[in-house]
Formats: structure tokens, sequence, C-alpha cells
């Protein structure tokens, strides 16, 4: 049990923290499609940033925590500096916001794999050889426990061998969604994602606030991508984070653009992708005897089940969904 609800955060954690990044560029009046390709630039620039570090011998494995909060923030503020683009095409130029983020999520593989191919001379960059996952996992000696058991049910969950990212992810998402729904700088942003002229008129900088929205956005996303990179694609950038980007946004409208439904759809979705990617060892009875893979289904089965979720869920839910009113209309301050 221990297991399956930490290799559940595990898948979550990154759809929840960039279906929050997609709400916050909506709720400001930008369509953010392109989380994936932000995902995937912040991926590259964690990994190349831990992998320096490593190589320069900057950092010890006792203060691999520190080194990846800080590959964190490098990630992030690299995402959110990437989103910028987006944003001058978007608000500065008026440009269709569809495209623009189609362009960005074109752009930003051809770049990682050109340099992951400088770098490595293969499509991969790894943080460093040897096992680097155990840099970044909390762990029983953390605490002055020599074993395993000696945590107890609650501390294995909480505490051993969970990433330190899984808790700053968490920390962020709740604070952020409370400043969006709980402040006035929330509010003044959202009101630019439903009615512009309004807000313009009671004296709200519309371009402004989209420009932080879509920042934000940004800075989540890179954050989402190295999260994916450390905990889901086993401490490496490819060029790729799985269709991670469009499945968050296929959990934001699921969780109708708010930060609590979005959540539970994150951990429905990303208990799926858990079951897709270890079925083979899974044990449903929790006694060693009867696996998931016994059961006779094909493995296919397991790998199509979040996307088949997904489009199900959607099927029943979209007809609900209540977009902001002014997403992906640039603004234009003589309309009224």
């Amino acid at each position: 049990m221990v297991f399956l609800i930490q290799q559940t955060m595990i898948y979550a954690i990154p759809l929840m923290i960039v279906a929050l990044a997609g709400i916050f560029a909506e709720r400001s009046g930008v369509i953010n499609l392109a989380l994936e390709g932000i995902m995937i630039f912040g991926a590259f620039i964690g990994v190349l940033f831990v992998r320096t570090m490593q190589e320069n011998q900057t950092f010890t494995q006792e203060q691999g925590q520190l080194l990846v909060l800080l590959a964190f923030l490098v990630a992030a503020v690299c995402g959110a500096l990437f989103s910028l683009l987006l944003s001058f095409s978007a608000i500065t130029l008026k440009a269709d916001q569809t495209i623009g983020g189609t362009a960005l999520n074109m752009l930003a593989p051809a770049i990682v794999l050109f340099f992951i191919t400088m770098i490595a001379q293969q499509n991969v960059l790894r943080m460093f050889t040897g096992d680097s996952a155990s840099w970044f996992m909390i762990k029983p000696t953390t605490f002055g426990y020599e074993r395993d058991h000696e945590f107890g049910f609650f501390g294995n969950l909480f505490l051993n061998k969970v990433y330190i990212t899984t808790y700053l992810c968490i920390i962020i998402f709740v604070v952020l969604s409370v400043i969006l729904y709980k402040t006035r700088f929330g509010l003044r942003l959202r009101s630019c994602g439903e009615n512009p002229q309004a807000s313009d008129s009671l004296g709200i900088n519309v371009y402004k606030m989209r420009y932080i929205g879509t920042t934000i956005s940004g800075f989540l996303a890179g954050a989402g991508g190295f999260t994916y990179a450390l905990t889901t694609s086993n401490c490496a950038a490819t060029g790729e984070v799985a269709g991670y980007g469009f499945l968050a946004l296929a959990v934001m409208i699921f969780g109708n653009w708010t930060p609590l439904n979005v959540a539970l759809g994150g951990i429905l979705f990303g208990l799926f992708k858990c079951i897709a990617a270890t079925y083979a060892t899974l044990d449903i009875n929790g006694d060693g005897v009867y696996m998931l893979a016994e059961i006779g289904i094909s493995p296919y089965v397991y790998r199509l089940l979040p996307y088949l979720i997904t489009l199900i869920v959607l099927a029943f839910t979209s007809k609900k969904s209540r977009a902001p009113k002014a997403e992906g209309i640039p603004y234009d301050k003589g309309q009224r």
C-alpha cells in the first residue's frame, strides 16, 4: 500500500503543478498550450544544472537535497523566461495563442535534443552515472534510523524514499492556490480572464496582469518539467515528457479551472499512470502471491489506461466545464 501511494504521488505531483500552471495562464486570459514544451525545457535545464554541479564537484552526496532545490529553482526560472516568448506573441503582438503555443511545443524539443546531442553525444542527458535517485530521496538515515521498519507505516509513507520535490510542489500548489482565490492580486488576475474591459475601467493593467499570469504559468511548468525528469524519467532529460503537458491540460479542464478539483484529478490520473508503469510488480493482496500482471490482461491495456480514462472523463465532464470567458481573446484597449 505504501508503495502504491508513493508511486501514485510521483506521477500525480507533476500533473498537479503543471495543471495549476495552465490555470494561472488561462485565468488571466491566455491559453497556454505550450505547457508541454516548457516542461521539456525545464527538465533539460534542471538536469543540465545538476550534471554541471556534480561534474565540478560543487556538491557532495550529503548536500543532494540542497542541490535539487537549487536545480528546481533554476528550472522554474528558465521555464518562466521561456514562457515570455508566448507572452510576447499572445499579449504584445496579439497573435493567435493556439499557434504560438504549438510553435513553442515544436521549438522546445528541437532545441533540447540539439544541445543534448552536443553535450552527451546521444539522445539522453543523465544527471550523472550511478544511483542518482538516492541523492535526492529522504531516507531513514536522515532521521537517525538504520532500517525502514523503524519508521512505521506513516513514517515510511511520508518520510522514507520520498523526493523532496514532492513536498516542495505541494507547498507551492497550496500557497499559489490561496493567492489565486483569496487575495486581491488573485481577484484582479481572474478578472482579466473574465472581463478585461471592465478590469481596465477599474484601473487594472490588463497587459501587465496577463504577462504575470503567463510568467507564473511558465515558472510552474518549468518546475513540473524538472520534477518529471527527477522522479518519472529516472534523472534524465530526453527531449520529451510523455505527453504530460497535454495530460495536465486535460486535468485542468476536468478540474474546471479550480485548484482543489485539479488536485483530485491529478491524483486520479496519477493512479492510472502508476498502474500503467508498475503493473508488473503490483501486488493485489499485499502478500506477494497474487500479482496484477498475472490476471492475463495485455500490458498494452495498462499503458493505454491513463489516456483512455482521460478521454472518458473529459467526455462526461467537459459539458459542465466553464472556461474563463475571455481566454484566448487578445485584449484590445479600444474595444468596448
